[in-house]
């Protein structure tokens, strides 16, 4: 059989299915080092496991409930993992994601290629305590960086008095959203798989947050992207609300001037492209959220008459827009030099 193998999520699922020890950083690697990616080099690479498997063409489709999941299922979108058959339904995991359909309407899809699998006793990936210690530290590098940065947030949050006021208490809560909801959208514009923003995305429409970051309009004056925009603006003024707090003024001025964007953005979503962006519809609504919490806290009636202060601050604005936007293209070609040599 020579079908495709899908994505490294495909082999990492599949060793989880099995039960098979492994870390994903090691699997994902040598998936992407595989000479040919078919079947048959997918099964010589879980041999490496200690993983028998065995390829078959079943030409009765009835056949598919006499097997023992877990096993790979071939559509003509790839190979799924079957998890579980019963009478009347199939589960299968594909691309991280687990679903249940009926199965008459898996049977109409699968084209009949299986790769069933048996592992050995003593099944596990090669030097599996070692990478998986190097894991761990990798993990816990993300998590001291998360802890440090949580912990300097809130300290600046106290010692600055921000938790005296709810109109700052909201300011800051709502920075912190819409900043998450940019960086999703920042990983979608690179094409960077990130299941947390497949799920948000798919709430008000499936795939309407690709569809909409590939056409034109998602660009502001076609060279920087707004999720890029987004990003800068939020990272902004959230640490500027954090470290330069006599600021709030001008944060509640400028965004006032953020506003009249969401007319447009919610418009061309409804009437240009009609497709819904449900990450860029997060966004808005937090500009709004914002909005409301600046004018009863009444720092938008501070913000005149104007200083320089407002000039600096959105000179801070296009500094770190600029800085991402020159960024963003070396980190898509770094990881397009990178899918080339894999």
């Amino acid at each position: 059989m020579q079908s495709h193998t899908g994505s490294p999520l495909l082999i990492n699922d599949y060793l989880e299915a099995l039960g098979v020890p492994h870390t994903e950083s090691y699997t994902a690697g040598r998936f992407k080092k595989m000479p040919f990616h078919t079947l048959f080099g997918f099964a010589k690479l879980l041999n490496e496991y200690g993983v028998e498997s065995e390829g078959y063409k079943i030409a009765d489709k009835d056949e598919l409930s006499k097997l023992t999941p877990p096993f790979l299922a071939g559509t003509p979108a790839g190979f799924v993992i079957v998890t579980g058959i019963d009478t009347d339904t199939i589960s299968y995991r594909s691309l991280g994601v687990d679903e249940t359909v009926p199965a008459e309407e898996f049977k109409e899809a699968w084209d009949g290629n299986v790769l069933l699998s048996f592992p050995a006793e003593d099944a596990a990936e090669p030097d599996y305590h070692v990478h998986a210690r190097i894991d761990f530290f990798m993990r816990a590098k993300k998590w001291v960086l998360a802890t440090s940065c949580t912990l300097l947030l809130a300290y600046l949050f106290i010692v600055n008095g921000l938790y005296r006021n709810i109109s700052t208490i909201l300011v800051t809560a709502i920075d912190l959203a819409g900043l998450y909801f940019t960086y999703l959208l920042v990983q979608k514009s690179l094409k960077i798989h990130n299941p947390a923003a497949d799920r948000v995305c798919k709430v008000l429409q499936e795939g309407g947050c690709d569809s909409i970051l590939e056409m034109k309009a998602s660009k502001f004056f076609g060279l920087f992207g707004w999720s890029e925009v987004g990003f800068a603006y939020f990272s902004v003024s959230l640490l500027t609300l954090l470290l330069l707090p006599s600021m709030l003024p001008w944060l509640a001025l400028c965004n006032l001037c953020c506003l009249p964007f969401t007319f447009w953005s919610i418009w061309y979503q409804k009437f240009r492209a009609r497709k819904w962006c449900t990450l860029c519809v997060c966004v808005q609504a937090s500009l709004w959220l914002l909005f409301f919490s600046y004018l009863s806290g009444g720092w938008i009636r501070e913000a005149w008459p104007l200083s320089l202060d407002f000039v600096a601050l959105g000179l801070a604005y296009l500094s770190v827009m600029l800085g991402l936007n020159a960024v963003m293209p070396l980190i898509e070609n770094d990881k397009t030099d990178s899918n080339e040599k894999n």
